[in-house]
């Protein structure tokens, strides 16, 4: 068999559907300023599905933070890896307040979220150590996680039953291979909104000789009285370990950063690979996170903003009956009872007929029979988007129920 057959033979799960689906339900192109509202197929569509929290991709002070660093230093510099040549003061400079922001001792760049996290996991354990993590984890701790050579137990999201029992066999493990153990859960769960329950883990360190490391992707800049992530919000900053944020939600950039004591973060920057090999950060990137960085900090009302929005939309929703499961965080989920042709029709429906355009859930992500609409509030958004929302979903969720949905699928698969 030819390597190459598959690409052909098996697109896998979501491959599949990309004659039918893709411009549209996949890889959309969606056009023009970035706001609450946008152009998708030559029409203007009020949009909910970008991870833009605090509103800062298209904030004139931001614009013009990162036209002046490209004009004055270009995309090309730094040349080289951190380690070899690629070293700035003005990337120590932002490792140094993002620390300080986080409230940790020190704090290393990544050029990209994904790749960081992935290169944490490898670096930070061996064969001899243990994870424990979520089951809900993304997939990047899980792609992480398939580099480590030693044990890794997972528990059902959020389960601290379970959790604690699976504490209890890594001990046992770590006991004979004299390694240690490593927890990962995330702060925000990205598709369901719900907050990992740092506050019970955290209290388990009394018990448990484990180390915490979350990924607070969707929770740093959002969460927290200062915007400094899902651990402040518990007030547990002192007990998670390792804090991992990213600039590619609340700062609207690209990047990330990875925050801890010194002679942790110390032995990151000297042992993970995907730095170590890769081009240093460019620098508009890194003036640009300094320039978001001090909005977040000094500028509250963005965050204020958000979550005013946030609150008017889950109230709003959850008062009309509608399913957001356990979320208290920006991340909004609708969750309908259907399959993968009404949710087809759902999106077009949504997108032709009320001009929304909003991310849509299926199988093989979430469980079969089941659609999850996922909004994004942000900063950008007004009260108007969100009276306007609700009343859409209203109308959508009586055709659910009607099947008129599926009637509709069916009519077209007939013709």
């Amino acid at each position: 068999m030819d390597v190459f057959d598959k690409c052909v033979v098996n697109m896998g799960p979501l491959g599949k559907y990309a004659n039918q689906s893709e411009g549209y339900f996949m890889f959309p192109k969606l056009e023009g300023e970035i706001s609450n509202k946008m152009m998708f197929m030559g029409k203007e569509r009020l949009v909910w599905s970008l991870n833009n929290y605090l509103g800062l991709a298209n904030h004139p002070d931001v614009r013009k933070a990162d036209a002046e660093a490209a004009r004055d230093w270009g995309m090309a510099y730094p040349m080289g890896a951190r380690m070899m040549s690629g070293q700035t003061k003005y990337h120590e400079e932002l490792e140094e307040k993002l620390a300080d922001f986080v409230g940790r001792e020190s704090a290393y760049l990544l050029n990209y979220g994904y790749q960081g996290m992935v290169s944490i996991i490898n670096a930070i354990v061996d064969r001899k150590d243990v994870i424990v993590y979520d089951s809900e984890a993304h997939a990047c701790i899980i792609d992480g996680m398939r580099l480590h050579f030693g044990k890794r137990f997972v528990y059902p999201h959020n389960n601290m039953e379970k959790f604690e029992k699976e504490l209890q066999r890594a001990t046992r493990i770590t006991e004979q291979t004299g390694g240690g153990i490593l927890v990962i859960t995330e702060g925000v769960y990205g598709m369901a909104g719900d907050l990992g329950k740092l506050d019970q883990i955290a209290a388990l360190k009394e018990k448990y000789n484990f180390r915490l490391f979350i990924d607070d992707a969707h929770g740093f800049g959002t969460m927290g009285p200062s915007g400094a992530g899902t651990d402040e919000h518990f007030g547990v900053q002192d007990k998670v370990d390792l804090y991992f944020g990213t600039f590619a939600k609340a700062m609207a950039g690209i990047g990330g950063f990875v925050a801890g004591k010194k002679e942790v973060i110390k032995f990151l920057k000297y042992n993970m690979r995907s730095q170590i090999f890769a081009k240093s950060l460019p620098m508009p990137m890194v003036i640009g996170a300094l320039k978001r960085l001090e909005m977040l900090r000094t500028e509250p009302e963005h965050r204020e903003n958000l979550w005013k929005i946030v609150n008017a939309l889950q109230t709003g929703l959850r008062a009309r009956g509608f399913n957001l499961g356990e979320a208290n965080s920006p991340v909004t989920p609708v969750i309908l009872n259907g399959d993968i042709p009404e949710a087809t029709q759902i999106t077009h429906d949504l997108r032709e007929n009320f001009n929304i355009f909003c991310s849509i859930v299926v199988y093989p992500v979430i469980p079969k029979d089941m659609i999850l609409l996922r909004l994004i509030p942000t900063a950008n958004h007004t009260l108007d988007d969100v009276d306007y929302t609700i009343k859409a979903f209203e109308v959508v969720k009586n055709k659910l129920e009607k099947k008129e949905y599926a009637a509709v699928f069916k009519e077209h698969n007939v013709q």
